[in-house]
């Protein structure tokens, strides 16, 4: 999507910290981190939210799910635990509309989230 600012960040059209890449997401350090240790991992592809995945998108959040976290948890040095967290819509507190997971860690987590 041409205006969407994870788009331009998945492309190289805009700068960011990136600490993982492949042909399916990036992922870079978060602007505004709410914990010692805050990743986004997007999509390379434009989804607005999780409530938008379907079938085609299996492959991607296996991927993400599988492969990404454990890699980037293991790399940053997350063997206390972490957080992964995707917000859905407006209610849901999403700011981006485009799929976005948050790996926070470096402290401990507290419940409720917010």
């Amino acid at each position: 999507m041409a205006d969407c600012i994870f788009c331009k960040i998945a492309s190289g059209e805009i700068p960011s910290t990136m600490v993982y890449e492949d042909d399916m997401v990036a992922a870079f350090k978060d602007l505004e981190p709410q914990a010692p240790t805050h990743v986004l991992i997007i999509p390379k592809k434009h989804v607005v939210s999780a409530a938008e995945l379907g079938d085609g998108d299996r492959e991607l959040a296996a991927h993400i799910f599988c492969d990404v976290v454990p890699k980037l948890a293991k790399e940053l040095k997350l063997s206390n635990g972490f957080r992964v967290v995707t917000n859905a819509g407006e209610d849901g507190g999403q700011t981006v509309m485009h799929l976005h997971f948050h790996l926070l860690g470096g402290r401990s987590m507290q419940w409720p989230p917010g």
